[in-house]
């Protein structure tokens, strides 16, 4: 049986292994638990027994099972996440935590972020400015049921909203982010319908803000398609020689960004799945750790970082891909024939 200081060292070891590598792991348990450094280094070491005090605040602070940890019997698997509610949730918190995820990602040296998609994955609504609108406004609207929106008509005209900047931020860090997507025919079908139900419920505050939305998506469509013929990541505008991105289509401002439009960002493989429609997973490869999020209720998100259950979802990813058509890089007639079928999609939603 193990004795006690190699138990506490083997907890310290795995609390180090969750740790991005510029991170000291001293200095964050010396700051969690209010200690010098030096008496973290005993902690550390083994030479102090830590207080179940202390174990309850770094086991919620790094999501740390104990059961999964020592390797008990448990058929349990633990996520974590908080339920959106109308009393103490905020929005632009929200979007602040997704901005804080991707720089969290983009801090580990070795990443990937691999996307199985039911839905357009969020980050491709933050592109252009109108379309990032848009979607935080249904959001908090219709979703959220904000009380001082129920009765706002949505005008597109107002984009320096200090919320549509954080969606700026949010795709400059997913930009620096490797990744894989899955997509079906039926991914866009979600926004396509929103969009209808604003224009049919006279939500939009007029036709020109309707025809403002549909082309942001149209050009939403066109900037998904000219990264997957590159196969890489790069801001509407910084390849006016790559298909579908024409020059003057620019979608964030160069000074809203902070940094060069024309620099490219990370690999994107794309893949197409026409049997299989995802669940909105998201699949986090950071060094040698696996996180996973799964979105439900449509802004909802439960995350866990579970050994068994990662590696099962990694398995799965690849199963997927194995049935699935790349074209990225690759395969111009599948690619062109996906992205027309969705840009006919939307025309025949904007001529209904």
């Amino acid at each position: 049986m193990e004795s006690s200081t190699s138990v506490q060292q083997l907890f310290f070891r795995h609390v180090k292994e969750g740790l991005p590598s510029h991170l000291s792991l001293v200095d964050e348990i010396a700051d969690l638990l209010n200690i010098s450094t030096d008496s973290a280094y005993r902690r550390i070491r083994g030479e102090k027994a830590i207080s179940f005090d202390e174990i309850r605040t770094l086991c919620a602070h790094f999501r740390i099972s104990l059961d999964q940890l020592f390797q008990l019997e448990s058929n349990n698997i633990i996520f974590w996440g908080r339920f959106i509610n109308d009393t103490d949730f905020v929005f632009d918190n929200y979007l602040g935590d997704i901005l804080k995820q991707v720089i969290y990602f983009n801090s580990f040296t070795e990443k990937e972020l691999m996307i199985m998609s039911k839905d357009v994955p969020i980050f491709h609504h933050f592109n252009f400015p109108a379309l990032a609108a848009f979607k935080c406004f249904f959001w908090m609207k219709t979703v959220l049921q904000y009380p001082g929106l129920s009765k706002q008509r949505f005008t597109a005209d107002d984009l320096q909203d200090p919320r549509i900047q954080t969606c700026s931020r949010i795709i400059e860090e997913y930009n620096k982010i490797p990744s894989l997507e899955i997509w079906n025919v039926e991914t866009i079908h979600a926004t396509i319908r929103q969009v209808e139900y604003y224009r049919d419920t006279k939500i939009f505050a007029s036709d020109k803000d309707v025809a403002v939305v549909y082309d942001c998506l149209h050009r939403t469509v066109d900037h998904i398609e000219a990264q997957a013929e590159l196969g890489t990541k790069f801001l509407p505008g910084a390849s006016p020689g790559a298909k579908g991105v024409a020059p003057g289509e620019r979608g964030w401002p160069p000074d809203a960004k902070g940094g060069t439009p024309g620099a490219k960002g990370a690999p994107l493989k794309f893949y197409v799945n026409e049997f299989i429609l995802g669940d909105n997973t998201y699949l986090a490869c950071l060094d040698d750790k696996k996180l996973i999020f799964i979105n439900h209720s449509v802004l909802n998100t439960i995350r866990t970082k579970d050994t068994y259950f990662t590696e099962s979802m990694h398995e799965h990813f690849r199963n997927i891909i194995r049935k699935s058509t790349q074209i990225s890089g690759v395969g111009e007639k599948e690619r062109s024939r996906f992205f027309n079928t969705i840009r006919d999609k939307i025309e025949v939603s904007r001529s209904s």
